[in-house]
């Protein structure tokens, strides 16, 4: 049975990366505000967390909001990881959105008071430098779970540690910013998904990603690679990740542009069938 095209009209449950106060909170928004969306909203811990939650509860009537690129750092592992988990509920990508990625020095000490910094990996990967040249080497760096976690978990009485995260969910959780724009690059930017059992519509401007694994034979990519050339489509994204069932056996995620419903995209997914193990549509979407 072909898949519903989306309807936000249904959807009455948004599973986001938490907790309150992270970048998929104000992603999150976003959406909400461009399909004009009236749900219920509830973060969860981790992506895994999200995306087990919006497996487990396999209804049309949930979506999910988790990142999945970073500007800076490149694409984030942990989403990319459980893309081709979504392929038994039909869940795909039906939009996606760009934030802007500001960090700020937050905490309850003074700068030279502070001797951890918490934050997410991608933060702090993000401003090292700036750790670099302004603490010393004996500086402890603590990896959270997100960015609003690293903010929530400071206490006034230990003015020793800091984070790392944005200015408005500093001013949610009550506690004071130390130096803003922190981060070593000015253009950072997160590019987040929003995941549900729904096909989105044909726009003109669509991408479109895909994930398969291959026989692990010499050539075997190159001949994917070929099909969606020779039908001239563009790739604008190609990565592999371990399949975690066999050694030496890869899963291959792919970005391109064009929608699933293109006569020439489907002329491809036919050759490409062929030469595949497992083959999953992760959705068609645009930009919002």
């Amino acid at each position: 049975m072909e898949q519903e095209l989306l309807d936000t009209s249904k959807i009455r449950k948004l599973l986001f990366l938490g907790p309150n106060g992270s970048y998929s909170d104000f992603a999150k928004d976003k959406f909400i505000e461009h399909f004009d969306i009236n749900c219920v909203s509830t973060n969860l811990k981790s992506i895994s967390a999200v995306i087990k939650a919006i497996k487990d509860e396999n209804s049309d009537d949930i979506v999910a909001v988790i990142p999945i690129e970073n500007s800076i750092e490149g694409i984030v592992r942990e989403t990319l990881d459980n893309l081709s988990s979504l392929k038994k509920e039909g869940i795909k990508i039906i939009a996606e959105t760009t934030m802007n990625v500001e960090h700020a020095l937050i905490g309850f000490g003074k700068k030279n008071d502070i001797k951890v910094i918490r934050s997410h990996t991608q933060a702090l990967a993000q401003c090292k430098q700036y750790m670099l040249s302004n603490f010393a080497d004996s500086l402890i760096e603590e990896a959270t779970l997100s960015t609003s976690a690293a903010i929530k978990s400071l206490s006034e009485k230990d003015k020793s540690i800091a984070a790392i995260g944005s200015v408005q969910c500093a001013k949610m959780y009550g506690v004071p910013v130390i130096e803003e724009q922190i981060n070593d690059e000015e253009n950072n930017k997160t590019r987040f998904i929003l995941l549900g059992k729904y096909l989105a519509p044909v726009t003109g401007n669509d991408k479109t990603s895909i994930t398969f694994s291959t026989e692990n034979k010499a050539g075997a990519l190159s001949k994917i690679l070929a099909i969606l050339d020779s039908y001239k489509i563009n790739m604008s994204y190609i990565d592999s990740r371990p399949s975690k069932k066999e050694l030496g056996e890869y899963v291959f995620y792919i970005d391109f542009e064009g929608h699933m419903k293109d006569e020439k995209v489907q002329k491809a997914f036919a050759e490409i069938k062929q030469f595949v193990k497992m083959f999953y549509i992760i959705g068609s979407y645009t930009s919002v």
